[in-house]
């Protein structure tokens, strides 16, 4: 089969949404359960996957840089003007709308294919707001706000490769000691891999839009796994398909839910369930309009700016995350969750055969 580079990417990009599909399934991997865990004082597993992943696509993607097979400079990460305001208040309220909406935008892909229907309330909402804040009638708000706000740097990165290793050094010693710090950690197969392959598609999503999309005369955006504005696009094609073109992002959309579909199905965890009452959906609601407006200002979710923008060493990256886990706090401490007090986190493992089905 004789494929240009545009279609190769898209069939990697549908490989690298099926694998993520899986793994995200089997696992559970998401930030907002990484966050619960560790703040109610249970064994951080999931954080430290979550550590794992990020460690896995900084010294991949940094690596690939390094030897000028990818130009993560050209990644929508590292823009030398762009306002720090907003990139922290968007990542506070991605991280706030996280935690009520019960996960990220890339686990409510996950949890669609294995029969939440919940989710689908939510990334229809989070597709919508976010493309709403991006161009739609919040997109004047958000670009009048940047003009006021914007700061100019030098470099959104290291401009040395030796600040660069460094920092990737203390990175490494800093991840490792927190990895080790419970040894039972080596012992959980399925975290582990988890940490290890969603890292490697981080570094995949570079390698497959940046050197095998490469096209002096068809240019391919320089990407990875990130996902408020693809769940908006991938809603926007499914209306006006005839109107615009598949990308990498909007394959690796439909391939995580047909993923996770797969695997549910495998593995006998596909089971349709929806709200259980209905005071729940508005809960539901502000967290997915939360994330979708707080990923458009912060370029990012916590796996678009948390794994992917900070495998690029971007100091924008750094500051969405922060504002994120900060979000996610604040989130739980709305709940009435401290680390003498998990209620919510009981509340939602009793109450399904599947803990994993949130």
């Amino acid at each position: 089969m004789d494929l240009n580079a545009a279609q190769w990417v898209l069939w990697l990009a549908l490989a690298i949404g099926l694998a993520y599909g899986v793994i995200g399934q089997l696992s559970g991997f998401c930030l907002n359960s990484a966050l619960r865990e560790q703040i109610s004082g249970k064994n951080g597993t999931k954080l430290r996957a979550f550590a794992l992943a990020l460690l896995v696509a900084t010294i991949g993607s940094q690596t690939l840089d390094a030897l000028a097979v990818v130009d993560l400079s050209q990644s929508i990460y590292q823009p030398t003007r762009a306002s720090w305001l907003l990139v922290l208040v968007g990542g506070v309220l991605f991280g706030f709308g996280m935690m009520r909406a019960r996960g990220c935008g890339a686990r409510a892909l996950v949890l669609l294919g294995q029969g939440n229907l919940r989710s689908l309330v939510v990334l229809l909402c989070l597709g919508i707001t976010g493309y709403m804040t991006f161009s739609g009638v919040l997109g004047p708000i958000r670009t009048a706000l940047t003009d006021l706000s914007a700061v100019s740097v030098h470099s959104a990165t290291f401009s040395t490769e030796m600040g660069r290793w460094s920092f990737i050094a203390a990175m490494t010693l800093v991840i490792g000691a927190f990895l080790l710090r419970d040894r039972k950690f080596l012992q959980q197969r399925m975290a582990l891999a988890s940490g290890l392959i969603i890292g490697l598609l981080v570094v995949a999503g570079w390698l497959v839009t940046g050197w095998i999309g490469a096209d002096d005369f068809d240019p391919i955006a320089v990407v990875s796994l990130t996902f408020v504005a693809p769940i908006g696009a991938t809603i926007q094609y499914a209306m006006i398909a005839t109107g615009m073109t598949l990308n990498f992002g909007i394959v690796v959309v439909v391939g995580i839910v047909l993923g996770s579909f797969i695997s549910a199905k495998a593995t006998g965890r596909f089971i349709l369930t929806g709200f259980e009452r209905p005071t729940d959906m508005p809960r539901y609601l502000l967290g997915a309009s939360c994330m979708g407006i707080g990923g458009a200002l912060a370029f990012g979710c916590s796996i678009g700016q948390g794994l992917t923008g900070m495998s690029t060493l971007s100091i924008w990256s750094m500051v969405a995350l922060s504002g994120i886990i900060v979000g996610g706090w604040l989130g739980l401490r709305l709940e009435g969750l401290t680390p003498t007090t998990s209620e919510p986190v009981q509340r939602q493992a009793a109450g399904s055969e599947h803990p994993q089905q949130t």
